[in-house]
């Protein structure tokens, strides 16, 4: 069942569950966020089809943004290449830290890369931090909280699961929220993605 948390005659936005990919992976594989979408607007009688205009990894929960229309996707992925969409993700990562608050800007496969964080809340062995991307390269998020020493709980592809004292079935990452100044409705939108219920059991 598709939960749809913004839409539009433009777009529209849902709240992706984690283990799920936006894109196949081959050409017969239908087990796509996408596939499952224009499968919904299809029931619905639409002709036209709705395309990502961002990518969220398989393990990664949270907002994702589909074009209604290739047309509509080349101008909702300009905003999102011109950083012109705010997005907020929250996350669990690996140990407590020293600030509550800081700015990452690390090069990642020499391009600019710089990450915002401020810490939430801590626990035994781990915090709940929020996360504003300033720019939007691969893996950001998990590259540069492992190169400051706080992997997210759950990252095998940049650390080693034995390493962490808290186990955890996926990364735990959630993009929960975007806004951006919408180009056809010339207003501000924000869209919010509710907390999983996975990452929600560590931090009641």
């Amino acid at each position: 069942m598709l939960e749809i948390l913004y839409e539009d005659e433009w777009i529209i936005a849902l709240n992706k569950k984690p283990g799920i990919t936006i894109i196949p992976n081959s050409k017969d594989d239908k087990n796509t966020l996408t596939h499952k979408l224009n499968q919904f607007l299809s029931k619905r009688g639409s002709t036209i089809k709705a395309h990502p205009c961002h990518r969220l990894d398989k393990e990664t929960s949270g907002i994702i943004l589909f074009a209604k229309g290739k047309k509509n996707q080349a101008n909702f992925m300009s905003l999102f290449h011109f950083n012109n969409i705010k997005k907020r993700y929250i996350a669990l990562v690996k140990d407590k830290f020293k600030k509550d608050s800081g700015i990452i800007n690390f090069k990642i496969e020499n391009k600019e890369a710089i990450t915002k964080y401020n810490v939430i809340k801590e626990y035994d062995g781990y915090s709940l931090v929020d996360i504003e991307l300033l720019t939007g390269r691969t893996n950001q998020i998990r590259i540069h909280f492992k190169m400051i020493g706080h992997p997210l709980l759950g990252e095998t592809k940049f650390a080693f699961r034995k390493d962490f004292k808290i186990k955890f079935k996926r990364v735990a990452l959630h993009a929960e929220e975007l806004s951006f100044f919408h180009p056809f409705l010339r207003k501000e939108i924000t869209i919010n993605a509710p907390i999983p219920e996975d990452m929600r059991e560590l931090i009641l």
